[in-house]
């Protein structure tokens, strides 16, 4: 059968004149964006539906099955986020607990007050070279299911490229009975792994004279992580626009085993998805799906290639360490470390965008994140690393060899396996819903200690709550607050109190969102 844009194309070739939605017409006079517009349509006579498919559209689902291995494959086209949200909330009824890691993505959290749910966190883990959360092993989703957990939920990999045992904990998961739901929308493109060359890893060597200051070579690269559909997960949701050649907002759900009611998760992916579904974003997934399934070897090839010409090129750096696979173990995810404690990560994310021009996907407390992927070109990647080498550069010349407080030494920053650190979460008084369908007052955040959040506060990207509705402020929570608002970083939740005109004698001053006391 065609795929579904070559459908969508013979369509707007036809004489068929649309007396329907959307207001566009397909008439390329309407808008600069006329290639898009002219495949853009709704539900018509056999151009199948996205809630019903039976058609055009179930076959490019089959064709994504086929790529990915499961047993069946659902188009998302309100992103990962509807993927979340309906497995989540068809794995857990109302009021049921759920096993999940504290660094899930804000739509988990949505899903948790949808169906009311209570979470049992696994231990909140950072590496202590970075500051970045963990994979998990299954002796710790082992250690922390107890008696009514109804599905555990991991990100793996994370929004830095860590991985967790995905195998071994679907494995200790259905022992229980109970589902896997493994949020890997930063891992479409493990599809591909042991599809490389076996030679990429050689293509990336260096002479010996030029490796001999530091052993670096296992810090390359010579393969991606296995997909969690591979591994075992019952629920998997991949965003392949994230790293596929896919538009933004296009996902896919893969369901494999019984453990999961499909009619029920089909229930609820009508809920959470448009009745409109955009056949614009279908056709990019299914001609993603077409570009992996036909040239799938030379994206990852391209990928790894370009992350070893990083490593290779950044090896030497002193103060600006970009770390391997022995601590980042998905090569499209390049963690640029801050190795010095006179500039943050934030710093380092400006200069980057400001002075170099090259606008990277977040920033951390002493890093900066940029995402590659098959189809980044040299002249990028080279522009990149001659970012990364002049302010490394400029930060020796400065520095001179005074060593900084916080410099230990570049070994430790280049794949040395590091330990982890238990970040202490704050006590929670009452449930995610309850806190956030309270009634709720403004309170000034150095006075918030002992106060009850009624909403989420957190840094974005990534959106892990630093505190959640129902959580008590205490002086650490308000203390780390205000250090990323110190450092100009994103923060989610913050309300200002005062006058916003720069004539005003007003102060401007934060605040935060608490239940509102009786």
């Amino acid at each position: 059968m065609p795929d579904l844009y070559q459908e969508l194309c013979k369509l707007a070739d036809s004489d068929m004149y649309p007396f329907h939605m959307p207001g566009h017409k397909r008439n390329l006079e309407s808008t600069p964006m006329k290639g898009a517009f002219r495949c853009d349509i709704t539900e018509i006579d056999d151009y199948d539906n996205l809630h019903d498919a039976s058609g055009i559209i179930l076959e490019a689902e089959k064709r994504a099955n086929r790529l990915y291995g499961s047993e069946e494959t659902f188009f998302l086209v309100n992103g990962s986020t509807c993927g979340v949200l309906s497995a989540i909330s068809a794995a857990a009824g109302e009021g049921d607990t759920v096993l999940a890691a504290r660094g899930s993505h804000k739509s988990f959290y949505h899903a948790v007050y949808m169906r009311n749910l209570k979470i049992k966190y696994l231990p909140y883990k950072l590496d202590q070279n970075y500051g970045i959360p963990t994979g998990y092993t299954a002796k710790e989703i082992e250690d922390n299911l107890e008696a009514g957990i109804k599905c555990v939920f991991i990100t793996s990999p994370t929004y830095e490229g860590k991985c967790s045992e995905i195998r071994e904990i679907a494995k200790v998961c259905h022992s229980r009975g109970i589902p896997l739901i493994v949020d890997a929308a930063h891992g479409a493109h493990f599809v591909l792994n042991n599809r490389a060359d076996k030679k990429v890893l050689d293509d990336s060597m260096v002479t010996q004279d030029t490796a001999s200051a530091i052993d670096y070579t296992n810090n390359l690269y010579d393969d991606i992580p296995e997909s969690a559909v591979a591994q075992g997960a019952d629920l998997v949701i991949h965003s392949v626009h994230k790293t596929l050649p896919s538009m933004t907002q296009t996902a896919l759900l893969h369901v494999q085993g019984n453990l999961v009611d499909r009619n029920r998760l089909k229930r609820f992916l009508r809920i959470y998805q448009s009745s409109s579904p955009s056949y614009v974003l279908m056709s990019s997934i299914d001609l993603c799906v077409k570009e992996i399934t036909d040239n799938g070897k030379s994206f990852v090839n391209r990928l790894l290639q370009l992350r070893n010409k990083i490593q290779t090129a950044t090896h030497n750096c002193r103060y600006i360490i970009v770390p391997g696979k022995n601590a980042i173990e998905d090569a499209a995810k390049v963690l640029i470390y801050v190795n010095i404690g006179t500039m943050t990560g934030q710093d380092l994310y400006d200069i980057l965008r400001k002075e170099y021009h090259l606008q990277l996907e977040m920033a951390g407390d002493r890093y900066a994140l940029a995402i590659i992927s098959g189809w980044d070109t040299d002249n990028g990647v080279d522009r990149l690393i001659r970012a990364i080498l002049e302010i490394d550069n400029k930060l020796q010349q400065s520095i001179g060899t005074l060593e900084d407080s916080h410099n230990n030494s570049s070994d430790e920053h280049n794949g040395v396996s590091s330990s982890e650190k238990i970040y202490e979460l704050p006590d929670a008084f009452m449930s995610i819903r309850n806190a956030w369908d309270a009634d709720s007052e403004v309170v000034e955040l150095q006075e918030a200690e002992g106060r009850v959040s009624a909403e989420f506060i957190n840094l974005y990207p990534p959106g892990i709550p630093l505190i959640a509705p129902g959580e008590i402020f205490n002086r650490a929570i308000i203390d780390e607050v205000c250090h990323y608002l110190d450092n100009c970083m994103n923060v989610q939740g913050i309300v200002c109190i005062g006058d916003n005109d720069m004539e005003s004698q007003d102060i401007i001053r934060k605040g935060v969102l608490c239940v509102k006391q009786k």
